[in-house]
């Protein structure tokens, strides 16, 4: 794939594509792709999460760590991303990610991506609004939930 290619990809990332090519361009060029053959781990619940991952060929098993039910796992394919938290603050896994099939991820580094953020500081208030969006939309959901379980029912 050329730098073209990758950039129109990433394009099509929710997250991503609120930054604009010039941003993209960055990421593309820094990025790391790395190929996984099935069953392979790329990373375990527990891991320092220091980078994103998003998934550009085949798919990946994501398995909580604390189940042992395959029920609790999901099948993720292209263009999910992984660890968009990861991308700017530190934290861990929380799933097991194994190859379903052969599978091509992209890895974006924290530092990278943070790098990226200072230099197109209009891309960074663009990822800051729609974070601050989702975070007032999952407050909204989580409340309607409270609410529909009645007086004391979601209280703790």
């Amino acid at each position: 794939m050329t730098i073209e290619d990758d950039i129109a990809f990433l394009e099509r990332i929710p997250s991503f594509a609120l930054l604009g090519r010039p941003a993209l361009r960055i990421l593309a060029i820094g990025a790391e792709s790395k190929r996984l053959h099935r069953e392979e781990i790329l990373f375990y619940a527990g891991d320092v999460a220091d980078s994103g991952y998003v998934v550009q060929q085949g798919s990946l098993i994501l398995k909580p760590d604390t189940s042992e039910d395959t029920k609790q796992e999901v099948v993720v394919g292209p263009s999910a991303l992984l660890g968009e938290l990861a991308l700017l603050i530190d934290t861990v896994r929380p799933v097991t990610a194994r190859a379903a099939e052969t599978t091509t991820v992209i890895r974006i580094s924290r530092s990278l991506f943070l790098k990226m953020l200072e230099g197109f500081p209009d891309a960074a208030r663009r990822l800051r609004d729609h974070i601050a969006a989702r975070a007032e939309q999952t407050a909204k959901e989580m409340s309607s939930v409270r609410g529909s379980l009645g007086p004391d029912r979601g209280q703790r």
